[in-house]
């Protein structure tokens, strides 16, 4: 039973990590509209969805290479930024290569919309 109890726990903590979308958690928590706060935008599955405090938005216009990769010239599996919360529902990331990705809240949302793989 104590094998079976570890395996859905680490199982758990892998799908939990694949899921994670980045966030400075510090920094998110406290997040206020107009603040910006560097953030780690997950990428790995292509350019969709983020976390911001316990607020789950998504892109306004997802990213992807197509097969669920991030496009061209954006780190994988996360990319360094900052996020700007425009609002308690909009939120804009910007990095130094020049991406700007503009985010909406997904209302009573609690989790992600896929887990990515």
């Amino acid at each position: 039973m104590k094998q079976v109890i570890v395996a859905v726990a680490v199982v758990a903590g892998v799908l939990t990590g694949c899921a994670t979308t980045g966030e400075d958690k510090t920094a998110a928590r406290s997040a206020s509209p107009g603040r910006e706060i560097p953030f780690d935008l997950y990428t790995h599955c292509g350019i969709d969805e983020a976390r911001i405090g316990s607020t789950f938005f998504e892109a306004e216009v997802p990213l992807s290479d197509g097969s669920g990769n991030p496009p061209e010239g954006w780190d994988n599996p996360t990319q360094p930024g900052t996020m700007t919360l425009k609002s308690e529902t909009e939120a804009v990331f910007t990095d130094d290569a020049g991406h700007e990705v503009r985010f909406r809240a997904r209302p009573g949302a609690s989790t992600y919309k896929r887990v990515c793989a």
